[in-house]
């Protein structure tokens, strides 16, 4: 058996990292079975309204008389959905523009910064505001809000990254020997800036699905009877005196998911981060 990388030897040994690891497979797991593990169909009334949980419908029924189990389930595909795309959103833009900025400097340098810090100047959570007022409430446009907000933490990342390596020896010695830009900033640049992109962006999974459930909460995002966690929570904001497990099971579903990514991040980063790294 081929032997461990050290990173992932280092990853290991943070109990709070592997703990939320385990979390998100756990969450991923019910996404991809949710149609098989599901009692209920979520969008179907099958019992009377604000039911308590009990042994037949374990998290209780909604306003609507729906199985918020079912719902809860069938809605991890969906927050998980949103946090992945919005990541990808923010990547596939940033991390070139981030790579573009830091190689070249210059005039390229100035323009690409000055945009990013334009976008930096609005909260993330009022420009995805400004968005979903221009697009209009929808998931699609949640994720798409979400991923143009962070298109600038990529870039600022990216060039920083860029930076600091491209002034090293062997990049010196590839632009010497005639390599076209493209490749050296590929192979050699990028390929040594990757570590704090990982990290950010499995952090941002579980900050795009916050923010994400926050405007469904809000009624910018999914709209009824898509079974989406912040949606559920707002269902059930009217009733929680009387009928708590509406809004809180979505909440845990959550909180669970938020913490277990930041845990992932913050092992990933002591793991891959040479200046976090006390031992091999």
């Amino acid at each position: 058996m081929a032997a461990q990388p050290a990173w992932v030897r280092r990853f290991l040994r943070n109990k709070g990292a592997v703990g939320g690891a385990l979390v998100l497979g756990f969450w991923v797991v019910v996404a991809m079975l949710g149609n098989a593990i599901a009692p209920h169909d979520p969008t179907d009334t099958i019992a009377m309204a604000r039911q308590p949980p009990d042994a037949e419908y374990w998290f209780g029924t909604d306003t609507l008389g729906r199985d918020v189990f079912s719902r809860v389930i069938l809605g991890t595909r969906i927050s998980l959905q949103l946090g992945l795309i919005s990541v990808l959103l923010g990547a596939i833009p940033g991390v070139p523009l981030g790579l573009l900025a830091g190689y070249f400097g210059g005039m390229t340098d100035a323009v690409i910064s000055r945009t990013i810090d334009a976008l930096l100047a609005f909260p993330s959570i009022l420009l995805a505001l400004v968005i979903i007022a221009a697009l209009g409430p929808s998931l699609r446009n949640v994720m798409i809000a979400v991923g143009i907000g962070t298109v600038p933490l990529y870039a600022r990342l990216v060039r920083g990254s860029v930076l600091s390596v491209r002034r090293l020896p062997y990049v010196e010695a590839a632009w010497v020997v005639g390599n076209p830009h493209i490749r050296i900033m590929l192979r050699h640049v990028l390929a040594n800036c990757y570590a704090p992109v990982v990290v950010l962006a499995t952090l941002n999974i579980g900050n795009a699905i916050l923010v994400g459930s926050g405007l469904s909460f809000l009624g910018l995002g999914a709209q009824p009877p898509t079974p989406e966690w912040g949606l559920m929570s707002a269902e059930g904001r009217d009733v929680l005196r009387r009928a708590w497990w509406i809004s809180t099971f979505p909440g845990i579903a959550i909180l669970s998911v938020v913490v277990a990514c930041n845990l992932v991040g913050d092992g990933l980063r002591a793991a891959l981060d040479p200046r976090m790294r006390l031992d091999p």
